[in-house]
C-alpha cells in the first residue's frame, strides 16, 4: 500500500517532550507544595495533560497555568526523537505530504521553526484553530478534506 499524506502528532511522535514535560510537572507541584514521583506523573502524562492535572493537582485552580509556563519555558530547546528529520525529508522527497495535529496553542509553530522541521509540513491543526480535543475525529475530519484537495 502506498502513502502519500501523513497526519502527525507532535509531542511523543515528533517531539520527545514526555521527560521535559514531566520535569516541568513535577517542579510545579513542588511549587505548591506537594510531591509526586516522577514515574506516576509521566504515566499520567501519556494519558493526557487533563488526567494528570486530575491525579495530582484537581484543588489547585492556578495549576494549569503555572504548569504550562513552566512547560513553556522548559521547551524553549524542544528535542526531537532521533530520526525524525531524516524520515520527514525521504517522504516528502518522494512526494508525501505531512499534516500536524495538535492540542497545544500556537507555540507549536515555534517548536517547529526552533527543530528545523516546520517547512515539511503543509498544514498544522492547533488548539487555536478552534477544534475539539483530541480524541473527537472532528480535527481529523478537517485534516481529511484538505489531505483531499
Amino acid at each position: 500500500m502506498d502513502y502519500h499524506d501523513f497526519i502527525w502528532d507532535l509531542g511523543g511522535t515528533l517531539l520527545d517532550n514526555y521527560e521535559t514535560s514531566t520535569k516541568a510537572f513535577v517542579a510545579t507541584l513542588q511549587y505548591f507544595q506537594r510531591e509526586a514521583d516522577h514515574d506516576s506523573v509521566y504515566a499520567a502524562l501519556k494519558v493526557s495533560t487533563d488526567y494528570a492535572v486530575q491525579q495530582f493537582a484537581s484543588d489547585l485552580p492556578d495549576f494549569l497555568g503555572e504548569y504550562k509556563q513552566r512547560e513553556k519555558e522548559a521547551l524553549e530547546i524542544p528535542c526531537l526523537f532521533e530520526g525524525t528529520e531524516e524520515l520527514l525529508h525521504r517522504l516528502t522527497a518522494v512526494g508525501a505530504r505531512h499534516f500536524l495535529v495538535s492540542h497545544r496553542d500556537h507555540h507549536v509553530e515555534t517548536i517547529l521553526e526552533k527543530t528545523g522541521i516546520r517547512h515539511y509540513f503543509t498544514e498544522v491543526v492547533t488548539a487555536d484553530d478552534g477544534f475539539p480535543r483530541k480524541p473527537d475525529p472532528y480535527v481529523h475530519v478537517v485534516s481529511k478534506r484538505q489531505v483531499c484537495d
